[in-house]
């Protein structure tokens, strides 16, 4: 045998590299079954029928000051310093004419009302520079306007131009993580969780009947099971009672 011959018979043969397997994604299992989800929405749309926003405006643009303006405050306390604003300033021009000083005695009333008022005339601005003044549709366009945010752009695009979103709230935040139907520890991963699990023919109104089960029902500091549609649905440890309450149609809504 050669010299040669005899190093090849000696060289190990080459093995190739293991393929890299890719990351799995693994869904976060929910002590729901399909069956049990469907029910819950469903209840939800006997109970509201045409669920609504409770934030006051007059069109898209009036829409998008009042979400912005909503951070850390209350519909109510919102809705009751923008009914003058609006009345004046219902358009990105007549906002940019008011001007900041007096954009912020309108809204003096509300939370952080300083950096919300530099917020709304920066965003009028943007619509008059950047959209003529229109408020835009899509998300990727809505969250470069300064003080909107994606849930912002979530509730502009389903309430101004009916595209099913689900935007994420103090209160979606809470039931998804109370009811441990769609945990999350960001709104990012409670929207995402949602949008998996919502039959789609419930998507449209799903965000306000979440945010209406738990503004009026099951409410922050103490959830009031007597008074819950799906209390014997429902998997939360904090729940009081399994017995539902009647499923009926509340009063339409005064907005």
């Amino acid at each position: 045998m050669s010299l040669a011959s005899s190093a090849a018979a000696k060289k190990p043969a080459r093995t190739k590299p293991a393929a890299r397997k890719k990351p799995v994604t693994r869904r976060r299992k929910i002590p729901y079954t399909p069956e049990e989800i469907r029910e819950i929405f469903r209840r939800f749309s006997v109970q509201r029928p045409e669920p609504k926003g409770e934030l006051e405006h007059v069109n898209p643009f009036t829409l998008v000051v009042a979400v912005a303006l909503s951070a850390q405050a209350t519909d109510a306390g919102v809705n009751k310093a923008t009914r003058a604003l609006f009345a004046v300033a219902d358009t990105p021009e007549k906002m940019l004419a008011l001007g900041e000083d007096k954009v912020r005695d309108y809204i003096k009333t509300i939370g952080l009302y300083r950096n919300k008022a530099r917020n709304v005339i920066a965003l009028s601005q943007k619509l008059v520079d950047d959209y003529g003044g229109e408020v835009p549709r899509t998300e990727a366009e809505l969250v470069t306007l300064p003080g909107v945010g994606r849930k912002t752009a979530n509730v502009v695009m389903s309430m101004a131009f009916g595209v099913p979103t689900l935007a994420v709230d103090t209160h979606v935040f809470r039931i998804g993580n109370r009811l441990k139907i769609a945990p999350g520890k960001t709104p990012d991963e409670v929207e995402q969780a949602f949008l998996k699990i919502i039959p789609e023919d419930y998507l449209f109104h799903a965000h306000h009947w979440l945010i209406l089960h738990g503004r009026y029902c099951c409410k922050a500091r103490k959830p009031e099971c007597e008074r819950c549609v799906i209390a014997d649905i429902c998997k939360s440890p904090e729940k009081t009672t399994d017995v539902p309450a009647p499923l009926v149609e509340l009063p339409a809504q005064i907005v």
